[in-house]
């Protein structure tokens, strides 16, 4: 079967932002105005259950009227295919705007008009960052009160880093918001109501357009006023990327054409030399066309972002893939969802053809799959397709050992494409299924849901025997909780979250341990020298073999790194992981009959248990960066909470009438504080969170906690 579609019209894009940006709502709008869809259902008419938008149709989402798991859909625009994926905006729910960006050509970040750049919005970019995706920027929600979209601009130059270049500049603000001058082809889009299907007026630019169009606040006349120096910024700016059109502009004066601005515009984007700015308002159905048409104009095709990476097992690169229908097949696995039709595992084809009923590789596995049905994904219904070529976005029905990050490709010509990097739980609670005799099922449901998402751990506590899952924050185990009630039919019991405490030195030390057994017969004997010593934070555990001479023989060397990282998962001061050291092999001796694999990592666990503690153990606690948005009035009384829980604030910035105060504040004191903090400021403020670092616990903290720890330790062995 011939290719439908040429590989430089198809657009892989994601809808990035903070959560309540109005991702969701765009999604809606540009289905609806691609012939996608012929209603549009806006975000608050979902709260009942009985209906939902496109893309949030989980019954989570619906009730919290937020996005928490990626959604795929398709549109064409202007003859060109849009493979569009609304992500989460919610900090807990991070890794499916990471695993999004991995396989996107492009992105679009939405801004809300009146908050500018929000604590998602920078941890979005940041990623977008990693993944040197080109993106544009929407500034939304311009008809709401507040709305300044020159603040937002330099919000996105200061937070952010970038180099914002606006291409439209908005016509009014807030209730009297009209639309947007066009500064490439320089003309007035204006709307003359609010309705979804309503024709927007193209009109000239001319100096007395602020009259025309009563226009009255100060500061949206002024913007108006200065539409030249904007249209100057952006030919300069855009000229920077083609050196004849600059020698023509500046030898004979020769004004680039719309056609050769929106081709700079399109280089200057494709190599990140700065990022078109736009303004609209989605709900009011005002400038979603030209966001398409921005996506098309500006945004990569697959064949103009760089070839994906091929790595060697210890992920370094060492070549790359084409993306082309003649080159092997190659794609990667990204996501994993449970749904009605099976486990779906969403692939991006980078490379070759996939066909039904192919045997490819999982070359991360070493393990064959047969491809059985394949579907794109329309949100959550599954069109079947008999084949997906280079640079396709489809879901591959039940397959059986692929997960997240996994490459597929063809067994004749093996390639391992660059995988993702994902973030560590911070926060953990003990689950039980709600009723005993469900237990096996709960335990297989839990299993799907973090085989799903990679941001969840599960563990089985060695002491108690009690089933952890740890996660990235009290929303995302609540949520996964609630989802398997409603896809797997299973309720589960959680306890109180706890908080993932680390252990680690600050001492360099070297120990001796020799492991002597006799029992009759053969014995057991292992002797080792290690040292152990503390390494920068946030570097995790380092092992080197410095032995000589054959003290210790080669092969007892693995068993020896085995033992430490096993028993380094068991703390000396409360049982929690040790983290951030170093563990160097430098002697040790063998005996040619009792020893072997196992008595030598005997011996390396013991060296552990008794060095370390030797090595001036401390423990690490999580700290997470916290920007609280209140109104001025409650200023205080919300800097001094922060500070009661051992917090630091950071910054003070404007939020359009409210302040944000950014803060670092440890996890274990941020339990409970949404009610707290609506209760001290009457319900008007909210708060954001992530992870920043590891902090070390201050003395006084530790010991509660160590106690703690023994307490519980001693009531279930009681």
């Amino acid at each position: 079967m011939a290719r439908t579609t040429p590989l430089s019209d198809i657009r892989n894009i994601g809808i990035i932002a903070h959560v309540d940006a109005g991702k969701t709502t765009t999604t809606e709008r540009i289905l609806y105005y691609t012939g996608r869809k012929h209603t549009i259902i806006d975000i608050h008419d979902t709260k009942d259950l009985k209906t939902s938008t496109t893309t949030d149709y989980l019954e989570q989402e619906q009730k919290r009227g937020i996005t928490i798991q990626s959604a795929a859909v398709s549109a064409f625009w202007r003859d060109k295919k849009i493979n569009l994926i609304d992500t989460p905006g919610h900090v807990d729910f991070t890794i499916e705007v990471n695993r999004s960006l991995r396989v996107l050509d492009g992105a679009v970040v939405v801004f809300d008009g009146v908050a500018g750049v929000e604590p998602q919005s920078e941890t979005n970019w940041r990623l977008a960052d990693n993944y040197d995706v080109p993106r544009i920027c929407y500034v939304n929600k311009m008809d709401r009160s507040g709305a300044n979209f020159l603040r937002c601009v330099d919000m996105i130059k200061k937070r952010l880093g970038a180099r914002p270049l606006p291409v439209q500049i908005p016509i009014g603000s807030e209730d009297n918001f009209k639309g947007m001058v066009d500064l490439v082809e320089m003309k007035a889009l204006v709307w003359d109501s609010d309705d979804k299907d309503a024709e927007w007026q193209s009109l000239e630019v001319t100096p007395d357009l602020a009259d025309k169009l009563h226009i009255a606040v100060p500061s949206d006349r002024k913007l108006l006023a200065d539409v030249n120096k904007f249209r100057t910024e952006l030919v300069d700016t855009c000229l920077e990327q083609d050196d004849e059109a600059m020698e023509a502009f500046l030898t004979h004066g020769t004004v680039p054409s719309g056609d050769v601005l929106r081709a700079c515009l399109r280089k200057g984007t494709l190599n990140s030399a700065f990022t078109p700015v736009l303004c609209g308002s989605s709900y009011k159905n005002k400038g979603v066309q030209q966001v398409l048409d921005a996506v098309v104009d500006y945004l990569p095709a697959p064949t103009d972002v760089a070839s994906i990476k091929t790595v060697d097992a210890d992920g370094h690169p060492i070549g790359e893939r084409k993306t082309s229908d003649d080159e092997p097949f190659s794609a990667l696995a990204f996501k994993v969802i449970n749904d009605i039709y099976g486990a779906l595992t969403f692939i991006r084809v980078y490379s070759g053809v996939l066909t039904k009923g192919a045997s490819v590789m999982n070359s991360t596995r070493g393990k064959r799959e047969k491809i059985g049905r394949m579907v794109e994904m329309f949100a959550k219904e599954a069109n079947p397709v008999e084949e997906a070529r280079a640079g396709d976005i489809i879901a591959l029905v039940s397959l059986a050992d692929t997960e997240t990050g996994d490459t597929l490709c063809d067994a004749a010509n093996e390639v391992v494409l660059e995988r993702m990097r994902f973030p560590e739980p911070v926060i953990s609670v003990s689950v039980k299924a709600k009723v005993k005799s469900e237990q096996e099922k709960f335990g297989s449901a839990l299993g799907k849901m973090v085989r799903a998402d990679p941001s969840l751990h599960l563990e089985t506590d060695r002491e108690t025997g009690q089933t952890i899952l740890r996660g990235m924050g009290e929303l995302h185990l609540e949520v996964t909780l609630d989802r398997m009630r409603t896809e797997f039919g299973v309720e589960g019991i959680m306890g109180e979250p706890q908080v993932a405490y680390r252990e680690t030195i600050t001492k360099k030390i070297t120990e001796q341990y020799i492991h002597k057994k006799q029992t009759g017969g053969s014995g057991q004997f292992a002797e080792v020298w290690i040292v152990f010593e503390p390494l920068a934070r946030s570097t995790g555990f380092e092992f080197v073999d410095e032995t000589v001479g054959g003290s210790v023989p080669r092969e007892f060397v693995p068993s020896v790194e085995k033992g430490l990282k096993v028993q380094k998962e068991d703390g000396v001061l409360a049982h929690y992981p040790t983290v951030d050291f170093k563990a160097t092999l430098i002697d040790g001796s063998f005996h040619d009959v009792d020893s072997n694999a196992m008595t030598f990592e005997i011996a390396a666990k013991a060296a552990f248990r008794e060095g370390i503690r030797k090595a001036a153990p401390i423990l690490l606690e999580p700290v997470m960066k916290v920007e609280t948005v209140t109104p001025g009035d409650y200023l205080g009384d919300v800097i001094g909470d922060i500070n009661r829980r051992r917090g630091s604030v950071q910054d003070q910035l404007e939020r359009g009438t409210n302040i944000a105060v950014v803060a670092i504040v440890p996890l274990s004191e941020m339990f409970g504080y949404i009610g707290q903090l609506r209760g001290m400021t009457s319900g008007r403020a909210s708060y954001t969170m992530e992870f920043s670092h590891y902090e070390p616990v201050p003395r006084n903290v530790a010991d509660e906690v160590i106690a703690e720890v023994a307490k519980a330790k001693a009531a279930l062995t009681a």
